[in-house]
């Protein structure tokens, strides 16, 4: 996929996120920067499971696709799951956090 399909899927979620969450993230970083566009990608299917929101969900999932040499998400991972990756974490934590 080329960055500017990338970015125009960022943008879609970009706009869901804020309708849906409050939540404001940058387009352009989040479709650049791996780490970054994980995070979003996590804190979106993390909302749309606890809203049972198949559109964000949906959106979610084709962004975190998109991202070069990053699998999908299969589930979002949370500081109480034993099975997450520490290092993605305390990412996520300091990404989403960083934007309340």
């Amino acid at each position: 996929m080329n960055d500017s399909e990338r970015l125009a899927i960022a943008a879609h979620l970009h706009v869901a996120l804020r309708r849906k969450t409050g939540r404001v993230t940058d387009t352009e970083w989040m479709a650049s920067d791996t780490a970054y566009g994980q995070a979003m990608a996590r804190f979106a299917l993390s909302h749309a499971l606890a809203n049972q929101d198949a559109e964000l969900e949906r959106l979610a999932q084709r962004f975190a696709a998109s991202l070069p040499g990053a699998p999908a998400p299969a589930a979002p991972a949370t500081a109480s799951d034993p099975a997450a990756p520490q290092g993605l974490v305390a990412s996520a934590k300091r990404y989403v956090g960083g934007l309340r």
